[in-house]
C-alpha cells in the first residue's frame, strides 16, 4: 500500500465558498428588487401627493375668487343691520340662560341679617354675565362677611 500524496497543492472545498457566495448574491439580488419596488411604489405615491396638492391649490384660489366677489356684492349697511339683530338675539338668549332663581337662592343663603340688599344690575358682554350688587349694612364688617360667603 502506497501512501504517498501525488498532488502538489492540497484540496479545498470550492463548492462551498461557491454556495456561499451564491447565496449572498441572490439575497444581494432579491434586497435590490425590493428596495426598487419602494423607489418606484414611492415616486408613484408622490407623484399623485403633487397632483392632488396642485388640484387643492387650484380649488383654494377658486373659493378665495369667489369669496372676493361674494364680499364685494354684500350690501354693507344690510350687513350691519344683520349683525346687529344677531347681535340682540344672543343677547336675549343669555339673558334667558342666566338662572336668576338660583343666584336669589344664593343671596338669600348668603345674606346675613344686619345687611341690606338695595339693587341687582345684570350686565350681559359677549358671553360673560356680570351681577352688580348694591349692598347696605350696619357695620363694613357684616358687609365683609357677606363677601366670604357669595365666594364659598
Amino acid at each position: 500500500m502506497l501512501r504517498t500524496n501525488l498532488s502538489t497543492r492540497p484540496f479545498y472545498n470550492e463548492r462551498g465558498v461557491h454556495a456561499v457566495i451564491a447565496v449572498l448574491a441572490a439575497m444581494l439580488i432579491a434586497v435590490t428588487a425590493w428596495q426598487v419596488l419602494r423607489i418606484v411604489r414611492l415616486s408613484r405615491h408622490k407623484t399623485e401627493l403633487a397632483a392632488t396638492i396642485h388640484g387643492d391649490r387650484d380649488e383654494s384660489e377658486k373659493l378665495t375668487r369667489e369669496a372676493g366677489e361674494v364680499r364685494r356684492g354684500i350690501n354693507q349697511q344690510e350687513l350691519a343691520v344683520v349683525t346687529t339683530a344677531a347681535r340682540e338675539a344672543n343677547d336675549l338668549i343669555e339673558q334667558r340662560t342666566f338662572s336668576w332663581t338660583a343666584l336669589f337662592n344664593q343671596l338669600e343663603a348668603t345674606l346675613p341679617e344686619d345687611v341690606m340688599l338695595m339693587a341687582v344690575r345684570p350686565a350681559f358682554k359677549e358671553s360673560t354675565t356680570v351681577v352688580n350688587l348694591e349692598l347696605q349694612g350696619k357695620r363694613t364688617e357684616d358687609v365683609d362677611t357677606f363677601m366670604d360667603n357669595l365666594g364659598t
